[in-house]
This record gives C-alpha cells, structure tokens and sequence, in this order.
C-alpha cells in the first residue's frame, strides 16, 4: 500500500510544482503562509501543533513533506493547547539558536508523531538536478570563480547566514543574506564592479548549508533567477548538484541559453577547477 502525503506547505509555487508530482497529497499551508496556485485542505498554526499532527494521523497521512518559504511566526501565548504547551520550550530553544535548530527540532517533533519525513529530492527527483551543464558553457575562469563562491557559500551556512554569493574575477561581489537572492542579485545589478571590466563577468552560486537536514528547506531557483543574473550582468548560475531545486528547469534552460548565461549543476568532487 503506498504512503499517504502531506506536503506541509509554506508560501511560493514549489507546493504546487511539487503537489504536480505525486498523487492527490493532502495539502497543509502554516497560517499566514498560503502557497501559490494551489488549494489547502489543511491549516494550522504552531500554538496547536499537536491537534494538527493528531488529524493528520485521523486523516491516514503516513508520510509528510515540506516544501515552501515560512518565516518564524509570531506566537500567540493565549492560543497553545495543554499538549502544545509542553513543547514551548523546545520550541523555543531551538528558534533562539538559528533556523537550522528549529528546522531540526519541526522535523524531529513530526518524526515522534511518527511519520516519516521525506525530501523533495526523495519524492520529486527530477525537480533536483544531479550534475551536468544545463545550458552555456562556463570557462575556467567562471569554473574558479564558482570554486571560491563555493568556498565562501560552506562558511556562510556554518554560521547560519545564507546559501549564496556571487563571485567575479574572485573577489565576491556579495553574499546572501535575510532578504534573500533576489535581493542579493538587485543590490549586484546596481552597485557591483569588477576590477577588470574586460575580465569574467562573474558566478551566481547556490548550495544547502553544510550539514543541513536535506529533507527540508533546500534551496530554490527559479526562472526569476535566471533573469536577475543577467541583468546583474553575470556569466551564470552555479550551483551544488542534487542539492538546489529548480522550479522551472525547462524553462530555466530556455531562457540561460537566450540571454547568454550557463546553468551549472556543479559536482565540486568531480571538478578538476575545485582547488584552483
């Protein structure tokens, strides 16, 4: 018999793109945080955390998934049942200590409940490219600069800031931070200069923070990106492979070859250019 999925959904399109791929899953959204183009069958809000897992047991669901973008909600004391109550602290302890803590400490709670927690990657594989060139072609400079973006990405997770920088001619130009990539790849657009303007144009590179829970909050790119890095005038997209979803790879590749970017699906361990 197969498993009953709940896609326990945040605000964006994977949801759906990921809701496209399996068969009729039962759709959870956070409250405040509805997904894009999809219906939800199911809210809930962190207060009574214990009375949503309990329909999700009611509702046959044996397995969950999470997909979307959720910030930390703001807790309303006066809305906790007796059951929840008794989880507050770790709940709280663990969004003190950073958003890879509390993503533990979700999927750790859901898991007690006893369901099983699969990735994207598990469930959507083709939404998760392993490696390869997607589109263009990156030179060796571009191969060195995503190298040293690479770098800079793993110290930036162990810290819990962000899962991406751009690099050109390697110096970074800038790294992610709370407001995210699109924000990341504005600021670039109009203020980054590179030291030699005839020289590499730069890399855009992606990647889950080392050691994360991969079965949540992988990051995302999407055909927005692509386009945000051509206007901050980047060579293109590098990124970790079966690491990075793409919610619109076809349409991802269409568009990098038309403005002229490569799309890189980067193995680091494979790649003679890693040390340089």
């Amino acid at each position: 018999m197969s498993a009953k999925t709940a896609i326990i959904a945040g605000a964006g399109r994977l949801p759906a793109t990921l809701a496209a791929a399996l068969d009729q899953p039962l759709i959870c959204a956070l409250e405040g945080f509805a997904p894009e183009g999809l219906a939800v069958d199911m809210t809930f809000r962190v207060e009574r955390l214990m009375p949503f897992l309990r329909a999700l047991e009611d509702a046959g669901v044996d397995r969950v998934v999470f997909a979307g973008a959720v910030s930390r909600p703001r807790l309303d004391p006066a809305l906790f049942d007796a059951a929840t109550a008794q989880m507050v602290p770790r709940l709280l302890a663990a969004m003190q200590a950073g958003d890879d803590a509390t993503l533990r400490e979700v999927i750790a709670l859901f898991a007690e409940a006893g369901f099983a927690i699969a990735g994207v990657a598990d469930l959507a594989p083709d939404l998760v490219p392993g490696p390869g060139v997607l589109a263009g072609q990156p030179t060796a400079a571009d191969q060195r600069d995503a190298a040293r973006a690479e770098v800079i990405v793993a110290a930036l997770g162990a810290v819990d800031v962000g899962q991406g920088a751009v690099v050109a001619q390697g110096l970074c130009l800038a790294v992610e931070a709370l407001p995210g990539t699109d924000a990341m790849l504005d600021w670039v657009a109009v203020t980054a200069r590179r030291p030699d303007p005839t020289g590499a144009k730069g890399v855009f590179y992606k990647a889950p923070k080392p050691g994360q829970d991969r079965r949540i909050d992988l990051p995302a790119l999407g055909l927005a990106t692509v386009q945000r890095a051509h206007a901050a005038g980047l060579a293109g997209i590098a990124f970790e492979a079966g690491g990075v979803i793409l919610l619109d790879r076809a349409e991802m590749q269409a568009e990098a070859a038309r403005l002229g970017l490569f799309l890189w699906a980067r193995d680091s361990q494979a790649d003679p250019q890693a040390g340089a």
